[in-house]
């Protein structure tokens, strides 16, 4: 078997298209961590939690900080796993043997160190916290795809670590050449 045909979404975007269907989903941007023939698992890039920031979920956890935190939102991953970390962020920071690589440049650590990472002089370049996850079972996702409901394309890091929330769908749709306003709901075959 291909490897990389295996894992062939991996470091992608998935843009939630009009036929999504489900409504967590709605004009979601997601980058791909993980997909195999097994499962696939994504963090929502888009949807910020409401009074939830970064410096407060440190307080909480007892995240002892050296340096001012930046206050950014934490971010709402996706339905599975709603109370686990899962920080994605830039490559000049690995916390072995817990960070994997999940893109070009891109790491995703799910472990305390991260976290002591970002709070410290040696904080990762870029980074984000989401908690909860995006996943799909074994075919899930390939089919939801080919029903329209996902588009997708090559990450980059403003993408992936800007903080405009707002406009990270319309953004992520132009850059594959989609102007956001002539998408619509319908789909047909030809």
């Amino acid at each position: 078997m291909d490897t990389r045909a295996a894992h062939y979404l991996d470091g992608k975007l998935l843009i939630a298209s009009p036929l999504i269907g489900d409504p967590r989903f709605d004009r979601s941007v997601v980058f791909m961590c993980a997909h195999s023939d097994d499962h696939a698992m994504g963090i929502i890039l888009n949807k910020p939690m409401s009074k939830l920031r970064l410096p407060d979920l440190f307080e909480q956890l007892g995240v002892k900080s050296e340096i001012t935190v930046a206050d950014r939102a934490v971010l709402d991953g996706g339905p599975v796993d709603r109370d686990r970390g899962f920080v994605l962020h830039s490559a000049d920071v690995w916390c072995e043997p817990a960070t994997l690589e999940v893109g070009e440049g891109v790491g995703l650590t799910a472990t305390k160190d991260i976290l002591e990472a970002m709070a410290s002089p040696g904080a990762p370049r870029r980074a984000l916290l989401a908690l909860g996850y995006a996943g799909w079972e074994a075919g899930q996702l390939e089919d939801e795809i080919s029903h329209n409901a996902w588009l997708v394309v090559d990450a980059d890091e403003d993408l992936v670590f800007g903080e405009d929330y707002e406009s990270k769908w319309d953004k992520a749709l132009r850059k594959m050449g989609v102007a956001p306003e002539f998408l619509t709901g319908a789909s047909g075959h030809a």
